[in-house]
């Protein structure tokens, strides 16, 4: 496989893993939590990465798109054990969602709705999105490595 093939493939797949992420917030009305929105970051920079890795084929290009690509994946372990109760997560989406404490039980009806990271919003083979995510996100970083250590 050449190198352009299999950075095609790594960047590909983060954009299908976005384009599906948006698909089940827009067309599913499945509202993302805060994690979820911090693990698309990365797939944005793997494709924009992954698009001028077409134009330069630089192995440095490939390295980025390799920490991209891990990077969603890890935020996707981190989602994931906050999804099933092995580590606390952000305050700001677990627990009680940050509505606690003076003031807040007054302005309750006015408040955004928070959507909650500590649970599981869909699943398929008891996986959740999350952790999809990881496995998805984590065979792009070997991707990404394979085609790093590709003549171009």
């Amino acid at each position: 496989m050449t190198r352009q093939f299999l950075v095609l493939i790594a960047a590909g797949g983060s954009f299908a893993m976005l384009a599906g992420a948006f698909a089940f917030q827009y067309l599913g009305g499945l509202a993302p939590c805060e994690l979820c929105l911090w693990q698309r970051w990365p797939h944005g920079a793997a494709i924009v990465i992954g698009g001028l890795a077409m134009l330069a084929p630089l192995a440095v290009l490939c390295w980025l798109g390799a920490l991209a690509a891990a990077a969603t994946g890890a935020i996707g372990v981190y989602h994931t054990g906050v999804e099933r109760g092995w580590w606390a997560g952000p305050d700001s989406c677990t627990g009680g969602g940050g509505l606690g404490g003076p003031g807040n039980l007054l302005d309750f009806a006015n408040a955004p709705k928070v959507v909650m990271c500590d649970q599981v919003a869909w699943e398929m083979f008891g996986l959740s999105m999350a952790s999809w995510n990881a496995l998805a996100a984590f065979m792009f970083a070997a991707l990404w490595i394979l085609a790093a250590r590709t003549r171009p």
